[in-house]
């Protein structure tokens, strides 16, 4: 069931426009008051990354007016597999400013506005408030709350994807929805995840190509609320398998439990980013890649465990460590691998998965073992700059 249109239309479309989208003006369901919805719409997108970048160029292509853009990261070589809005010229620059360059070559016609700052409780509200449609397409969990709050807190719908490895997810959540069937995003997730249950792209990895699948789905959604076409997903779960090549649909319905959001929280510590244990462990038994650096060169006998994945470890290792994975220590499994009268020493890729096997470990008796801070993209970047990243 189609919802009301979400924007009222400009007054008028210019010369120049009508022959932009005269795709979009000969389709009866859209036609030219559809697109003066879109020329009146301001949509912000959370994210110039992997959902973000599709997302924003095809907004942009639609001829949504004023596009805003959340971000405060740098583009990095290893985004340019999936963020398609940056190229190699942008790595280093700021990700706003260069997707604003790419949006521009696509729309001249588009106002866009940047808010180069990490989003959080203080500042969210201020910067949703003007807009009329919000895209998440955020990576993590306390980010993702920050937004269904604040969206709700506003009366704002959004619109919500998500990526990992081959899938790919997308709703819409508007508590607010004129038809009262609203539904928000603790309805489908009243809770996060432990941490460490659920691994980021970061961590896992993702298929570039389903940035662009999912980002798309979430483009549609935003065109179907602006101008009240179509049914959106609203009280509806996309689920989208790239290897499977299907697509399903969940029912969503209002959680009975759930209480009403009316204040905002601090979110960290709401998702336990880091659990209460690892942050316990890595008190007072954190070193740093040049103390491990100095260990190495002054001979001293200790054990160098990489907790990573197999396919991790085939990537980049540091020199002398043994593979074991985080998983397998946590469980109990590879115990009786670690020896017992040798110094131990834990590493990952940035620092959270060994925090979180150095608390298995100090439960487990092995109390002097320590971790690497920022793990190996910390050794590569402060010992070995030879080294790959990723």
């Amino acid at each position: 069931m189609a919802l009301p249109p979400l924007v009222e239309p400009a007054a008028e479309l210019t010369k120049e426009e009508v022959e932009r989208y005269s795709r979009h003006l000969i389709i009866p369901d859209v036609g030219m008051t559809g697109q003066k919805r879109l020329k009146n719409a301001k949509v912000l997108v959370v994210g110039a990354g992997g959902l973000g970048s599709p997302a924003l160029l095809y907004l942009a292509a639609a001829g949504v007016g004023t596009l805003g853009i959340v971000e405060f990261d740098v583009v990095d070589s290893s985004n340019l597999q999936r963020q398609i809005i940056h190229g190699v010229s942008d790595v280093g620059r700021s990700k706003a400013e260069s997707a604003r360059d790419s949006i521009r070559e696509v729309n001249p016609f588009v106002n866009v506005v940047l808010h180069e700052t990490r989003l959080d409780s203080s500042n969210v509200l201020d910067i949703f408030r003007d807009y009329d449609l919000i895209l998440d397409g955020t990576d993590n969990f306390a980010t993702r709350y920050l937004v269904n709050d604040a969206a709700v807190l506003l009366g704002k719908p959004y619109v919500w994807g998500s990526i990992f490895r081959f899938e790919g997810q997308a709703s819409v959540f508007w508590e607010d929805a004129p038809n009262g069937k609203g539904l928000n995003y603790r309805d489908l997730y009243p809770e996060p995840p432990p941490p460490g249950m659920v691994p980021s792209c970061a961590e896992g990895g993702v298929l570039g190509v389903l940035c662009a699948s999912i980002g798309s789905i979430m483009v549609n959604e935003a065109i179907k609320l602006i101008t009240g076409i179509g049914e959106p997903l609203l009280g509806r779960l996309m689920i989208y398998d790239a290897l499977e090549m299907s697509y399903r649909t969940v029912k969503i319905r209002k959680d009975p439990d759930s209480k009403p959001v009316t204040e905002l929280i601090d979110y960290e510590a709401f998702c336990g980013v880091v659990s209460d244990e690892a942050q316990a462990a890595a008190a007072n038994h954190t070193i740093t890649p040049l103390q491990l650096k100095e260990m190495m060169d002054a001979g001293k006998d200790f054990v160098l465990i990489d907790v990573r994945e197999p396919h991790e470890y085939e990537i980049v290792r540091i020199p002398g460590s043994v593979l074991i994975p985080k998983d397998r220590i946590i469980s109990g499994e590879a115990l009786a691998e670690i020896p017992q009268d040798k110094p131990v020493v834990l590493h990952c890729k940035s620092g959270a998965r060994s925090a979180d096997a150095l608390a298995a470990l100090h439960k487990a008796g092995f109390r002097d073992a320590v971790h690497v801070g920022g793990g190996v993209l910390a050794w590569a970047k402060q010992v070995d700059p030879s080294l790959p990243t990723y």
